[in-house]
């Protein structure tokens, strides 16, 4: 986790809370290591808790709505989809002062993959795509809107703001009349006209796992529900090089119009997190910036 507080409102937690609050509610697991976890995340917090479990806990109060959709949906999709997902061991309530529920889930080994590191990247791109293409075929029923899952147009305001604002921090270099012209490309490409499908709507390197170059788990699920398809299209931009991503769209058969859209979502994420992060989270600025050059190379 940044130690720099990235979010309005965020709930100091430390290893003697986890201790507090696993002892007052799980007792049988009351007495195991309790150590954070390191992580860029920005939402919640994460800690060990022995050798097999992770406590993860909102650290504000957005976060906190998306645990109960995780502990109602998790079990639902999971035999549906070809890589692991977090499993819940526990449903932690507020307690020991701290506000929002919580949860308990077992470990899930491997390591987040880092752009420009891969060691198997067109390998992890099947697997990528494999991923995503069983949550689009999955067809549960009563889905939420999935997290950015709207029509683009939604993040007009947001992201010209973010243009604005890059274009009074020179010091990043962003070729911000290209990043507007991208934009616009994005704006004016079709919609999605079809049903909407099951989505992660977060994918994120950070919210991935891998092991010896190959994905083993996806995780962090707060943002899941029904929307556009090119919402699941943001590791060709945020992770996978060049002759990856091609193997990434043509495994999911990607259409001309979903494909702009998904760069154009992608791009969008990174201009609003760089100058929000830039000074309080280096990896989630790092992985802005990684997005930014990737998608104006593509031209």
């Amino acid at each position: 986790m940044s130690t720099g507080q990235t979010h309005p409102g965020t709930h100091p937690v430390d290893d003697d809370l986890v201790r507090r609050l696993v002892a007052g509610q799980f007792p049988r697991w009351a007495g195991l290591a309790v150590e954070r976890f390191p992580s860029g995340g920005t939402v919640n917090a994460m800690f060990r808790l022995g050798d097999d479990m992770a406590v993860r806990l909102p650290l504000v109060r957005g976060g906190a709505d998306d645990v109960p959709k995780e502990r109602a949906w998790l079990p639902r999709l999971r035999p549906h989809l070809p890589t692991s997902v977090p499993e819940v061991l526990g449903a932690g309530e507020p307690a020991e002062g701290f506000p929002w529920p919580w949860s308990v889930y077992r470990w899930l080994p491997g390591e987040n993959p880092e752009a420009g590191a891969l060691s198997e990247p067109v390998l992890l791109a099947g697997d990528l795509a494999g991923f995503v293409a069983a949550m689009r075929s999955i067809t549960l029923p009563g889905a939420p809107r999935a997290h950015r899952g709207g029509p683009v147009a939604s993040l007009d305001a947001g992201t010209r703001a973010a243009i604005g604002e890059l274009r009074r921090i020179p010091q990043e270099g962003i070729d911000c009349d290209a990043a507007a012209a991208v934009w616009e490309q994005t704006l004016a490409a079709p919609g999605w006209d079809g049903p909407p499908v099951w989505l992660h709507a977060d994918l994120m390197p950070g919210n991935l796992l891998v092991d010896g170059g190959r994905l083993t788990s996806v995780i962090d699920f707060g943002c899941l529900g029904v929307g556009d398809p090119a919402c699941d299209l943001f590791p060709a931009w945020n992770l996978l090089p060049a002759d990856a991503r091609e193997t990434f769209r043509e495994a999911l058969g990607v259409d001309d119009a979903t494909w702009i859209r998904g760069r154009g979502r992608t791009l969008s994420q990174a201009l609003i997190a760089l100058p929000y992060y830039r000074k309080t989270n280096p990896a989630m600025a790092s992985n802005a910036r990684h997005v930014i050059r990737t998608v104006l190379e593509e031209g």
